[in-house]
């Protein structure tokens, strides 16, 4: 059986409409997949998705995303046709369906605007399976994309990245089997599950500790076709590599938590499920960069900062 090649999908932003002016600069060259391309950090805020606020998708297929052919992208009509929050802007100009547009053109958004996401608790290694499978809800507000500021309060405490292969779903779907769990899958994604571990202590349900504004970073892009099984996850923190890991030390795989979430309840559209991490990482600070990598997919990038009262 041929593997089916892979190819990613994003949600981006013109950098010419009125949403975006005055927005700085355009995106910077990727590096090679091989190098886990970054993404550079966008210029302005671009999470919510509003009535004055543009967005398309656009799709490429170049196997080398820093190829002169990995930043020519195609327009391309929703991946989520029955997601609202998830539909092209209308048609103007060169931005239509069909058409290319190089990536300076644009910057990069989350790469869906989820109804729901989801984390799993305790699937940080093999010892994880020794509990049953068990899901968090982080608040779909706190969803920004590539080079957005994960901001920190003065009073949350000791916080932490966690790198994690994220599943992007691209179809209704309840009551999945491990023989079809896959087909409610559209790609996979970079997520950071920032965590606030002294409110997680204190908080049975975790929400103030994950669903705080900017704490799921999202990006850069989501890979359809990818090979998930083996995929190395580590983050590098302030220009320092800490130790990788990989999808395979996960306690559950990405069929058992599709099988295990859709049996009580409907996964929609746009859903993303970020998986658990199993790798090294370390606190952060406001004035840190934080960088995500996912073999096969790249890296995503946020700075952090301390929220600024106003």
């Amino acid at each position: 059986m041929t593997t089916p090649t892979p190819f990613r999908v994003a949600r981006v932003r013109p950098l010419d409409g009125p949403a975006a002016a005055g927005h700085g600069n355009a995106a910077e060259p990727a590096a090679p997949q091989s190098a886990a391309p970054a993404v550079p950090h966008n210029p302005a805020p671009a999470a919510a998705v509003g009535a004055s606020s543009e967005q398309f998708f656009v799709v490429n297929s170049a196997a080398d995303f820093g190829s002169d052919d990995g930043r020519v992208w195609e327009i391309v009509d929703t991946p989520f046709p029955a997601s609202p929050a998830n539909q092209n802007s209308p048609q103007r100009g060169r931005w239509t369906v069909g058409g290319t547009v190089d990536q300076s053109e644009f910057t990069f958004l989350a790469p869906c605007a989820p109804a729901n996401v989801f984390g799993m608790a305790h699937n940080t290694g093999a010892p994880g399976r020794a509990l049953p499978p068990q899901a968090f809800h982080k608040a779909a507000t706190s969803v920004i994309g590539p080079g957005e500021a994960i901001v920190l309060s003065p009073t949350v405490g000791y916080v932490d990245p966690e790198a994690e292969l994220t599943v992007v779903v691209g179809r209704s779907s309840r009551n999945l089997t491990l023989g079809n769990a896959r087909e409610a899958v559209l790609g996979f994604t970079i997520g950071n599950d920032v965590s606030a571990r002294d409110l997680q202590k204190s908080d049975e349900l975790w929400i103030s500790a994950k669903s705080q504004d900017t704490f799921t970073p999202l990006g850069p892009w989501i890979v359809v076709n990818l090979d998930d099984a083996d995929a190395a996850i580590s983050i590098v923190h302030n220009n320092t590599a800490l130790a990788a890991a990989s999808t395979k030390d996960l306690g559950w795989s990405v069929d058992e938590i599709l099988v295990y979430l859709s049996s009580f309840m409907t996964l929609h559209p746009g859903d993303v499920i970020l998986t658990g991490f199993p790798a090294e990482c370390r606190q952060i600070q406001p004035g840190d960069t934080v960088v995500c990598r996912i073999t096969g997919i790249g890296e995503l990038t946020n700075p952090v900062r301390s929220l600024v009262a106003e």
